[in-house]
């Protein structure tokens, strides 16, 4: 079935004309952006070189060592169970960066080792899914995982099918002579880093980790998800390191009420306890409590939740940060405090340009000042693409505020919305229509869509409360890409959002534009009850409002939903009515989806020899408008009805 993208009024709807709020393009966020070193797969220790024409060594003892673990009996219970003989084949362990995700998951398969649950052996491999590098791809974690079960080099399969059929193969040969094998893939970001590593046989389990709560159709995990520490569980966790490290030190005992002080400044997260007990253990005569006034100050708490060891390691280096950004020349000093504004992860040398209003070659090399100062990242390497570590982000949001600030979130915005705006009428366009000179063609406006998803996305939210025309006319734009890219749940949280936006301003005909995008995006994650209610709702709106295009529409995408509530009758009316609107008026390219739906749904009512003609003629206008895609879906269909 298809969803209707027709004139302004339909899936993927743009709001607006000209400049965004009257700003010039380039005219006028925080960036919390992310960096760390190139992501690499790892296996046990050290990097592993064999000659010789032999057996390949294997490394099927991989797991990196077990670490002591405080408070989450109730969870390592939930992860044996799951890797028990009769448990989940994948299990995923989510929550938040720092709580502690790793340490559990090492844990657990430690036990289940010791009770001889695997005998097959264990294999790790680190995914890096949050790496602003680059995630570890399925083709480098399956060549580890290779190698790690004995597979050479020259062995190895040139494409990931074949490396997966491969790995699958090893993996079944090694239960029948060895026994179970449970693999471990740390911090992964999506199902597609973990399909492929999926064992077929029912005895191996897969362990992962993730931030994200990873479920797809074709990915049935179970997720065991991981929260912050209770109060009792973060203070034992301190002071349980203290003991450790010092079995005589009475500091615990007598300052319980500060230890709960310091646990709660530290949000209860196993990352920033552990910095807190480091801190306490390398001062013995430092008092809870001293550390606990030192926390309380939000301003400056970040900066005291740092630690380095002997060897010159930090858990967190902000006292690094203003060293380097303090011998910072004033206009590179500039720059980098403009950086934070971006409210996505990444930015661009161009979207830097325009935050700082300076020419994109000078911008480059403020950049690659700020990279060799260390408090940025080109990532990956000649791409263009600038991201800074997470604490730096924090760093730079403490700084003191730019002057200039107010116009350059204003450029920064314009530039995104004018760019998307275009990119977004080369997806529209048919064969032979004009579009904007801004891309070369439909290929170059994708890959910009593609690699500053992240930034258009969380422009919305930002420019929500002193933009939200920016921010209905993104959330417009940004539909066609989001479907076809099938990021659906992208495409459902910005509607919601400008939904809300459009009923703060009364402004009823963006709602009912809003609302039946809302609706198709509710259709493609099976939501289909509400997105018969928000097509309902919209073209009930655009009818009031006499707006026959915007009605059309909704009527069009209000059918393809009650077709799969198998409300057959209900949903020929709607695509009736949808097609004697694009009669009336003269929209070719709407009329042959209306015909094309419609006959899908007189096929289940078995109503055929109308289906025919309606697909054939569906056909026909497809091929008279140069829609090769709508052509070959009618013709489909049409072949369906003649069965």
């Amino acid at each position: 079935m298809t969803s209707r993208s027709r004139g302004p009024e339909a899936l993927g709807e743009r709001y607006g004309s000209g400049e965004p709020d009257g700003q010039d393009p380039y005219g006028g966020v925080r960036q919390r952006a992310h960096a760390s070193d190139h992501g690499q797969v790892h296996q046990a220790g050290r990097d592993q070189h064999f000659w010789g024409s032999g057996p390949a060594p294997q490394a099927t003892a991989s797991l990196p060592p077990d670490r002591p673990l405080t408070g989450r009996k109730e969870r390592t219970d939930t992860l044996l169970a799951a890797l028990a003989p009769d448990g989940a084949g994948t299990t995923v362990v989510t929550g938040l960066p720092g709580v502690g995700k790793t340490v559990l998951a090492l844990h657990a398969a430690h036990r289940a080792v010791e009770r001889g649950r695997f005998p097959g052996g264990t294999l790790y491999v680190h995914l890096r899914g949050y790496d602003p590098a680059g995630a570890v791809g399925p083709e480098r974690a399956l060549e580890a995982l290779l190698r790690a079960l004995g597979v050479r080099d020259k062995d190895l399969p040139p494409t990931v099918e074949e490396q997966a059929g491969l790995y699958r193969s090893e993996l079944n040969r090694r239960a029948e002579r060895h026994g179970a094998v449970l693999i471990v893939a740390d911090d992964a970001s999506s199902p597609g880093q973990l399909r492929h590593l999926v064992p077929a046989h029912p005895a191996h389990r897969l362990l992962a980790t993730s931030r994200d709560a990873l479920t797809a159709p074709d990915f049935p995990a179970r997720l065991v998800s991981l929260d912050e520490l209770d109060t009792e569980s973060a203070t034992e966790l301190i002071a349980v390191a203290l003991a450790r490290v010092s079995p005589g030190d009475p500091r615990a005992g007598e300052e319980a009420g500060a230890l709960e002080r310091v646990a709660e400044y530290c949000g209860r997260l196993p990352l920033a306890l552990t910095i807190a007990a480091a801190l306490l253990t390398d001062d013995p005569g430092l008092p809870i409590t001293a550390l606990a006034d030192d926390l309380a100050d939000a301003r400056t708490r970040l900066k005291r939740l740092q630690h380095e060891d002997g060897d010159g390691r930090s858990l967190a280096v902000e006292a690094a940060f203003g060293l380097s950004y303090q011998r910072l020349k004033a206009q590179d000093a500039r720059l980098f405090r403009l950086l934070s504004l971006n409210p996505g992860p990444d930015l661009s040398t161009k979207a830097a340009a325009v935050l700082s209003d300076r020419e994109a070659r000078e911008t480059r090399t403020g950049l690659a000042t700020l990279a060799r100062a260390g408090l940025i990242n080109e990532q990956p390497p000649r791409s263009g693409r600038w991201r800074a570590h997470d604490l730096i982000r924090l760093y730079a949001a403490e700084l003191p505020e730019e002057e200039g600030e107010k116009e350059a979130l204003e450029r920064l915005l314009a530039y995104y919305t004018i760019t998307c705006d275009a990119a977004d009428d080369h997806l529209r366009a048919l064969p032979g229509q004009p579009v904007p000179e801004l891309f070369t063609d439909r290929a170059a406006a994708l890959t910009w869509l593609d690699s500053e998803r992240a930034n258009l996305i969380a422009v919305i939210p930002r420019a929500v409360a002193d933009h939200p025309r920016i921010a209905l006319r993104m959330s417009g734009a940004l539909n066609i890409y989001l479907h076809q890219g099938r990021h659906f749940h992208d495409a459902l949280s910005i509607n919601e959002r400008a939904l809300a936006v459009t009923r703060t301003l009364g402004d009823r005909l963006a709602e009912g534009t809003v609302l039946n995008n809302l609706g198709s995006a509710l259709y493609r994650v099976h939501r289909y009850d509400e997105s018969i209610d928000a097509h309902t709702q919209a073209a009930d709106i655009h009818r009031g409002l006499g707006n026959r295009d915007g009605e059309g529409s909704a009527l069009n995408n209000l059918g393809n939903a009650l077709q799969e509530v198998r409300r057959y009758d209900e949903a020929i009316r709607a695509h009736t009515e949808d097609l004697a609107i694009c009669r009336e008026l003269g929209d070719r390219q709407g009329e042959g989806m209306a015909l094309n739906n419609l006959g899908n749904a007189l096929q289940e009512v078995r109503r055929y020899d109308e289906a025919i003609r309606a697909h054939a003629q569906a056909a026909d206008t497809c091929r008279e408008l140069g829609d090769r895609q709508g052509e070959d879906m009618a013709l489909n269909n049409l072949g369906n009805a003649l069965q």
